[in-house]
């Protein structure tokens, strides 16, 4: 049962409610609503309260090893699918691990596209929790296959002693989301990238179907800076933006009216 500590939640949804029976109520309005629906004067003793409450213990998750297969000029992001062409003795043996495990790889770019043999200096340290979806071995002994990104991920250590790297990782959870400030973004992010890429969201391209039906800002920004001309520098800082709304903002930035839609 819900109590005083989750009063902002309970404003959204009281909000929300309210909105689908066509009444509008401001944020701080709900916010007021909250506190006396919890018996109290305003939503000023309601925020004492829950400043003076004692903090929950943060939630320690066990860590995540994943095989390492480091990607030359390609920043893969989250709900991304792509073909991936491997012929590095450690990228092989990355996905033959991963093959041979749970089906997972750590996808994480160089920072140098002529290292041959990157070490865990020479990579980024956020990359993305990767699934093989189709693997082909090809005749010369390198690996083609479609690869789906599906969460992003810190590197907290590298191990090098193996046939390949395995990074050692923690979670990476997205902030910001809920905030009203994040839904008035992604439709202007929308809008302006419908306008960027000379599209109609009403009937995209086959690849873009899923966009106007999304309603999670972050895979928005997400899926969106998949189709822009950006450098790798500029995919890595979308990625590692854990902020939403400043992970949007960013991307609208960087549609300047000079670029063009890749």
């Amino acid at each position: 049962m819900r109590d005083y500590r989750d009063a902002k939640a309970m404003a959204q949804t009281l909000r929300q409610a309210f909105k689908e029976k066509s009444v509008s109520l401001t944020h701080s309005e709900s916010l007021e609503l909250t506190a006396r629906v919890l018996g109290l004067a305003d939503w000023n003793t309601l925020s004492a309260r829950i400043d003076a409450s004692p903090k929950a213990a943060p939630l320690v998750l066990p860590a995540v090893r994943k095989p390492v297969v480091a990607m030359r000029g390609l920043v893969l992001f989250p709900d991304m699918t792509t073909p991936i062409y491997a012929g590095r003795p450690k990228s092989l043996a990355a996905i033959e691990q991963a093959m041979a495990a749970d089906k997972e790889f750590f996808s994480v770019t160089q920072r140098r596209v002529a290292d041959d043999d990157p070490g865990p200096d020479d990579l980024y340290t956020i990359g993305v929790i990767a699934r093989p979806l189709d693997v082909f071995k090809m005749p010369d002994g390198s690996i083609k296959m479609v690869a789906q990104g599906l969460r992003r991920a810190r590197v907290t250590r590298f191990d090098a002693e193996g046939a390949c790297l395995v990074a050692e990782l923690a979670a990476m959870s997205s902030e910001g989301a809920a905030r009203e400030e994040a839904t008035t973004v992604s439709r202007e992010l929308l809008q302006r990238f419908a306008a960027h890429a000379n599209i109609d969201l009403a009937s995209p391209p086959q690849a873009l179907l899923i966009l106007p039906h999304l309603n999670d800002p972050g895979r928005i920004a997400d899926m969106i800076a998949q189709y822009l001309s950006l450098s790798v520098e500029q995919r890595q800082q979308v990625l590692e933006a854990t902020d939403v709304v400043q992970r949007m903002r960013m991307i609208l930035a960087l549609m300047a009216p000079d670029r063009q839609a890749a």
